[in-house]
């Protein structure tokens, strides 16, 4: 593994305020990216728990969810960086500190993202509807005790 997952620090904001930024262009493209900002960044792991996975001592994606709920808010990792493994290790690491279930929504047209989850192990539960579209809620380790 040539990357490392590391809690957040105040010091990787900048950063990942723009792998938030070019990841949601990349995985939303049906969405109007001109309303993506910077600074949406900090709305979404305002009162989260966060992992960095880190290149070189660089930001190349986070995970950030809500412990209370065990729910994962937010998984992005910078284009670049697709495919090595890093989703799929910040995941793993969010396992490690949270409760089960843990649940999480996924936007049905972001197929990509749902069957990356799926391939983990996580199951569909129901669908809803939300002002960004049709989701799915999964969850994973429901059956486990």
């Amino acid at each position: 593994m040539s990357f490392e997952i590391s809690p957040y620090k105040l010091a990787y904001s900048a950063r990942l305020r723009e792998v938030f930024l070019e990841s949601r262009k990349l995985a939303f493209p049906w969405m109007d990216s001109e309303k993506f900002k910077l600074k949406d960044f900090d709305e979404v792991i305002k009162e989260e728990k966060v992992l960095v996975a880190l290149k070189k001592g660089v930001p190349v994606g986070f995970i950030a969810w809500w412990p209370p709920a065990s729910f994962i808010h937010s998984l992005f990792i910078d284009p670049n960086f697709i495919g090595q493994g890093i989703g799929k290790s910040l995941l793993e690491a969010c396992l490690k500190q949270t409760s089960r279930p843990l649940t999480l929504k996924c936007l049905k047209a972001n197929e990509a993202a749902l069957k990356f989850y799926q391939k983990q192990g996580w199951v569909v539960e129901e669908t809803g509807l939300s002002p960004d579209g049709a989701y799915f809620s999964l969850s994973f380790g429901r059956n486990i005790k």
